[in-house]
């Protein structure tokens, strides 16, 4: 482990390098959330059809991540990740001409696949942070890992906007273009470690996993749900703000509403640097934020229950629930990450990252549906959501005061 931590002092191209993968993760689908509606007219397709769009590439995603965290244990993260981004640019160029054909089936089946692709990036760069570095730079790395997932969720309504500007399916077109800046930026910037400590074949591996839930699965698997159930919040929250802003009163279109739907997340992404800038392997503090995020998410969107007819309130109110959200995932990322050796690590961020992926897979459909029956049963359950992860925070993630690498 010395030598992992020596392989890497950080320089600020290696940082840029990381934080294109879960950057370009995001645009492949908060790109896509402004054109929606445009999809659903153009395509003659259903809201509930193209919420599947998001759907399906997370799902996807959500179930081949424990595979790609596996053959990243077996071998080399970038074996994993570079192939993967190949994967998912080339399935986005697929994806575009289904959407020029104006053929669902096409378009939906290269989602899919991008899913495929989605497996092996940002999950896999965030068991590499715990390669590279030890203590407060890993802290810091995964703040700016999660700060650069919020930062593509900020650009990617106002990117998609402006793109859909030329032609409303121009974003899937533009999206590969990411995809190779991020495959050049890990090709040549990031060296990775030696593995000196390979995974062992699988069913080994596998019980060394179920030892480690069975050790650490009380506050582990509390902490995998915590970060599932926030990106759905979120994801869903975006889904409904999309569809609302283009319907009266507000008839909001365009750019306009990319910026408008980017302000709660420029919140997040403040606070998920500053975040992982500063708790290092202070337990106490990563408790203390943790629960002040949740009390912040359960207030907001409580509140939203009685003042979402207001836009300037409820863009408040959702901002300090992103605010909350940024205090929340660095801290869940930095205790996941440094709870065990390298050679599960892979896997146990890739359990994880499943379920945050199936978090944002459910979040469009279900608010959706939500939509059908009224705007306050929306934020009654996901402030009672929020409620329920404070809970359970409080309760059953407690590290201690000095983690020294160790959750």
């Amino acid at each position: 482990m010395d030598k992992a931590a020596a392989a890497s002092k950080g320089s600020i191209w290696e940082y840029i390098a990381l934080a294109t993968i879960p950057l370009v993760l995001v645009l492949g689908n908060s790109m896509l959330v402004p054109i929606l509606p445009d999809m659903q007219e153009k395509m003659g397709i259903s809201r509930f059809q193209s919420s599947l769009v998001i759907t399906l590439f997370s799902i996807t995603a959500g179930l081949i991540i424990p595979v790609s965290g596996y053959l990243s244990d077996r071998f080399t993260r970038k074996a994993v990740i570079i192939p993967s981004l190949i994967v998912y640019g080339a399935a986005g160029v697929l994806a575009g001409f289904g959407a020029v054909w104006s053929s669902y089936p096409v378009l939906i089946t290269a989602r899919a696949i991008q899913g495929l692709g989605a497996a092996g990036t940002a999950p896999i760069a965030m068991a590499l942070v715990g390669d590279l570095y030890k203590g407060g730079q890993a802290s810091k790395a995964l703040g700016l890992i999660e700060a650069s997932n919020g930062t593509g969720k900020v650009v990617s309504p106002i990117i998609g906007s402006l793109l859909a500007l030329i032609v409303w399916f121009a974003p899937f077109f533009a999206f590969p273009l990411f995809c190779l800046l991020a495959l050049l930026a890990v090709i040549f910037l990031i060296k990775e470690p030696p593995n000196e400590k390979k995974a062992d074949p699988l069913p080994v591996y596998l019980q060394q996993i179920k030892d480690i839930l069975k050790e650490k699965g009380r506050w582990l698997i509390p902490a995998f749900f915590a970060g599932s159930i926030t990106l759905f919040i979120l994801f869903g929250v975006l889904f409904y703000l999309s569809q609302i802003l283009e319907e009266d009163p507000y008839r909001i279109e365009g750019v306009r509403k990319g910026l408008v739907l980017a302000i709660p997340l420029l919140g997040m992404v403040i606070t998920s640097y500053t975040t992982g800038a500063k708790i290092k392997q202070n337990g106490t503090l990563m408790r203390w934020l943790m629960n002040i995020g949740l009390i912040l998410m359960t207030a907001s969107l409580a509140l939203a229950i009685f003042l979402n007819t207001n836009l300037y309130i409820f863009i408040g109110l959702l901002t300090l629930s992103g605010i909350g959200t940024g205090l929340l995932l660095p801290c869940l990322n930095t205790l996941i990450t440094g709870s065990v050796e390298r050679d599960q690590r892979g896997m146990i961020t890739s359990l994880y990252n499943s379920l945050r992926f199936i978090g944002v897979a459910f979040g469009p459909p279900l608010f959706g549906w939500l939509m059908n029956i009224s705007h306050k049963t929306i934020f009654i359950t996901v402030s009672s959501m929020a409620l329920l992860m404070l809970i359970l925070v409080f309760f059953c993630i407690k590290p201690s005061g000095d983690m020294s690498n160790k959750a």
